[in-house]
């Protein structure tokens, strides 16, 4: 009989999985297979919430261009300026808004939380 794999290990071969991944469709395939259209649209607009906050926009028009709610808003910026360093890692893959790992970026919308 085989064991079950832990959380921590399920979560790595999770992560494994998509960076075998080698093109957008296979991407939104795996994604379409794990997640409902609702949680994929969730994940998009945290990541455009994410862009436009490192490209120096405030909070609340962050929320009113994403349609994010300002908890939301709040949360991505926090991981954005957080230790993991997910986002500024993919928005600078992507060619998006350049972050500095500083964490700084996204603080010009502090005023709107």
């Amino acid at each position: 009989m085989t064991r079950s794999k832990t959380s921590a290990e399920s979560i790595e071969e999770l992560c494994r999985a998509l960076c075998i991944l080698e093109a957008p469709e296979e991407a939104r395939a795996l994604l379409l297979d794990l997640c409902t259209t609702k949680e994929i649209c969730d994940l998009s607009q945290r990541l455009e919430v994410a862009r436009l906050l490192a490209a120096g926009e405030s909070y609340v028009e962050v929320s009113r261009l994403t349609g994010a709610s300002s908890t939301t808003v709040s949360r991505v910026s926090k991981c954005l300026n957080g230790p993991e360093g997910g986002y500024r890692l993919a928005l600078g893959r992507l060619g998006d808004a350049p972050v500095e790992a500083s964490g700084s970026a996204g603080a010009s919308g502090a005023e709107g939380a």
